[in-house]
C-alpha cells in the first residue's frame, strides 16, 4: 500500500511540473505568436495607452477604420475587435483584462444579435480567453459562472487547449497583417450582394447577457471610463424593436446608443457589404467617417 501511495504520488507530482512548465511555455508562446487575434489581445493588457477604444467581435475588427477616427476626434483609437469573440462574456473578460492595464477615456462596445439573443452554448468561445484568468478578478467570474474556473485554475496547460495550433503557427509562419492599430480590412467580394436578409422575428432574450450588458457598463463608470453602443451598419431588415432590450438599457442608464442598422445606413448601397454582416474595405471606411463625426459629437456632450 506504501508502495502504491509512492507511485501515485509521484505521477501527480510529476503531472503538475509537466502542466505548470507547460503552461509557461505557452504563456511565452502566446505573448510572442504572430496572429492577429493574438497580437490585439496582448495590446490590450498589456501595451495599450489609446483615448478611445473599441470592443466587440468581428464586426469591430473589419468595420472601424481607427486613423479615420482618429483624425476626426484628434484622440488616439484602438480597434480592439476580437474576431470569433461571440458574445457580451468574452467583451466583459476582455473590458476587464485591459482595464487592469489601462483605462481609456471612451469605450465603444459593438452590439449584436448573439449580445442579447439566446444561445445553446453561451459560453463556448470564453475559452480563447483563458490564458489571461489571474489579470482581472472580474473577468474571471465569467469562467466561474460557465463552472470551468476551478478546472482552468486545477491545469495552466490546458488554458491553451482552444489555440495551441494557431498559436505555434503563428511563431513558425510570420504572416503579415495590412493593419491599422488594429483594423483588419476585408477584402472586396467577387459579387454584389442580390437580396437583402431578413432577420429571425422568433427572438427569445438571454436576461443574463443583458445583465452582463449592464454590468460592462457599471465597470466602465467605476473606472471614470464613458460608454458608448454602437450598432454598425448591416445587409438585413430588422424593424424598430429588434433591439428593444439594447434601447430600454441605454435609456436606463443613459448611455449613447448609435444604431445604423435599423436607420438602414447603406441598405442602398450593396457594393459596400462583403456579406450580409460585414462591410468590406470601401463600405468601412465610408462607415468609419459618418461614424466619426457623429462619435465627436457624442462625446462633447459626455465631457
Amino acid at each position: 500500500m506504501k508502495k502504491l501511495v509512492l507511485s501515485i504520488s509521484f505521477i501527480v507530482i510529476i503531472l503538475f511540473a509537466v502542466d505548470r512548465i507547460g503552461g509557461v511555455v505557452l504563456k511565452l508562446c502566446s505573448m510572442h505568436t504572430y496572429t492577429h487575434a493574438e497580437v490585439k489581445m496582448e495590446h490590450l493588457v498589456r501595451n495599450s495607452l489609446e483615448d478611445v477604444i473599441l470592443l466587440g467581435t468581428s464586426r469591430v475588427d473589419n468595420h472601424y477604420v481607427p486613423s479615420i477616427i482618429r483624425d476626426t476626434l484628434q484622440m488616439t483609437v484602438y480597434n480592439g475587435g476580437i474576431s470569433s469573440s461571440d458574445n457580451i462574456y468574452s467583451h466583459y473578460i476582455v473590458l476587464n483584462n485591459l482595464l487592469s492595464y489601462h483605462a481609456p477615456k471612451v469605450i465603444c462596445l459593438e452590439i449584436m444579435n448573439n449580445d442579447f439573443l439566446k444561445s445553446s452554448q453561451p459560453y463556448q468561445f470564453i475559452s480563447f480567453f483563458a490564458p489571461y484568468i489571474g489579470t482581472s478578478e472580474s473577468a474571471d467570474s465569467v469562467y466561474m459562472d460557465a463552472k470551468t474556473l476551478p478546472l482552468y485554475k486545477l491545469s495552466h496547460l490546458y488554458r491553451y487547449n482552444s489555440k495551441v495550433m494557431e498559436t505555434i503557427y503563428g511563431l513558425i509562419v510570420r504572416r503579415t497583417y495590412s493593419l491599422d492599430n488594429g483594423y483588419m480590412a476585408n477584402p472586396k467580394p467577387t459579387k454584389i450582394l442580390s437580396s437583402m436578409e431578413e432577420a429571425n422575428t422568433d427572438t427569445v432574450y438571454d436576461a443574463n447577457k443583458l445583465i452582463y450588458i449592464e454590468k460592462f457598463i457599471n465597470k466602465c463608470r467605476s473606472m471614470n471610463v464613458k460608454v458608448v453602443l454602437t450598432i454598425s451598419p448591416k445587409y438585413q431588415n430588422v424593424d424598430s424593436t429588434y433591439y428593444k432590450p439594447i434601447y430600454s438599457i441605454a435609456s436606463r442608464y443613459r448611455v449613447p446608443l448609435l444604431d445604423y442598422h435599423t436607420s438602414r445606413l447603406f441598405h442602398n448601397h450593396p457594393e459596400y457589404f462583403s456579406n450580409t454582416s460585414h462591410l468590406w474595405d470601401e463600405g468601412a471606411r465610408m462607415y468609419s467617417s459618418i461614424f466619426a463625426h457623429d462619435l465627436k459629437h457624442i462625446i462633447k456632450t459626455l465631457r
